[in-house]
């Protein structure tokens, strides 16, 4: 189908291909080989992409990636910058499914019309995470920091579980543990049962009077991460403090409760924990092994073999190559080729339409 200088997707060897993490934290850009997907350089920005009234901005967007590819592909092949062509791209953004109606409209052209890219993958920054840690086999990825979500592939179809919000889920996350901490030392506060006196004295030691609290807290735009600043308190207190370790062994059953939802049944389904939240260390992974062990025997869990960023040169590398077995979905991963989008077949995540993707602030705001 190719023809003239098009580069054809059976000959990856001559090619490059980018994958962009963007989050809340900012924006990181790899070049890579597209055979093998071995990473050349990155350059990472530190401003968030803004968004508007159309969503995620593609120019707030193009104006970072583009100056940042050539960039990449100058210092890849100084003498001959430019010569080795793009063969596919893949996008991994926080809000993806949501807020990336202008992304998904304006990408696929620009990045033809700036390095004749025809294959592009847009994916929500979950999809990526996954990819990331398990790369593509089947099994679920949970990834937790400030807030918590979910996912899962058996390869046909993905399911989604959790990240809806610290005011109507991320169970177990940064967000969680630290407002079921602060829920303690108020009751320690007022003599009511299941208080905790380590709690209280962490709590005001950190943000002064509790009585003071509520009013201080709730105006607040970024709640989800005051509450989450907490969490390491509570992983401090949890060796001495019972009712520390039951918030910690109560968030671990949350955690395990979403990855069941999530994991395929396949017997060699993998689980991979990404994210700040556990960082937390014993405290937090001691009861939720345990409580993987109960929910979800069959699979096995392993250590993420890399981080969003990796996930996003993945998927490009495979886009490139010919070998992308990811199913695609219709908000959480989406294909072009040619500039067309090809239509999605796989099922509705865990049933319902999907709704933003959210790890917590994914990868950017972790505990």
């Amino acid at each position: 189908m190719d023809s003239g200088n098009e580069p054809s997707v059976s000959e990856p060897s001559a090619g490059l291909v980018v994958g962009v993490d963007s989050g809340g934290s900012g924006l990181r850009i790899a070049l890579a080989e597209a055979a093998g997907g071995t990473v050349l350089g990155t350059i990472a920005s530190r401003e968030p992409v803004r968004t508007g009234p159309g969503g995620i901005s593609a120019a707030h967007f193009l104006e970072q990636v583009l100056p940042a590819v050539h960039a990449l592909r100058g210092r890849a092949a100084p003498d001959s910058a430019g010569a080795r062509p793009v063969l596919a791209v893949a996008v991994g953004a926080a809000g993806m499914a949501t807020l990336g109606d202008e992304l998904r409209a304006e990408l696929p052209g620009a990045f033809a019309g700036a390095w004749g890219v025809r294959r592009l993958a847009l994916a929500a920054d979950a999809v990526t995470a996954y990819a990331g840690a398990l790369g593509q086999r089947p099994g679920a990825v949970v990834a937790g920091g400030t807030g918590m979500i979910a996912l899962g592939t058996d390869l046909v179809s993905w399911r989604r579980a959790d990240g809806w919000g610290h005011l109507l889920g991320d169970c177990g996350s940064g967000a969680w543990i630290g407002r079921a901490g602060l829920e303690a030392a108020m009751r320690a506060h007022d003599g009511r049962r299941g208080g905790s006196p380590a709690l209280l004295a962490r709590a005001e030691k950190l943000f002064g009077p509790v009585a003071g609290l509520p009013g201080a807290l709730y105006p607040r735009t970024d709640r989800p991460a005051v509450l989450a600043s907490f969490a390491p308190e509570v992983a401090d207190c949890a060796a001495g403090d019972p009712v520390a370790a039951d918030v910690l062994v109560r968030a671990a059953e949350h955690v395990a409760d979403a990855a069941e939802a999530v994991c395929p049944a396949d017997p060699g389904a993998l689980i991979a924990l990404t994210g700040g939240l556990f960082k937390m260390g014993d405290p937090l992974l001691v009861p939720l092994r345990a409580a993987l062990g109960e929910r979800v025997p069959h699979a096995r869990t392993v250590a993420p073999a890399g981080d969003p960023l990796a996930g996003a040169v993945l998927l490009a590398s495979a886009l490139a190559t010919g070998s992308l077995r990811l199913p695609e979905d219709p908000s959480l991963l989406r294909l072009f080729d040619g500039g067309s989008t090809e239509t999605a077949a796989s099922a509705q995540v865990g049933g319902g339409a999907v709704t933003p993707d959210r790890a917590g602030s994914g990868h950017e705001d972790r505990t």
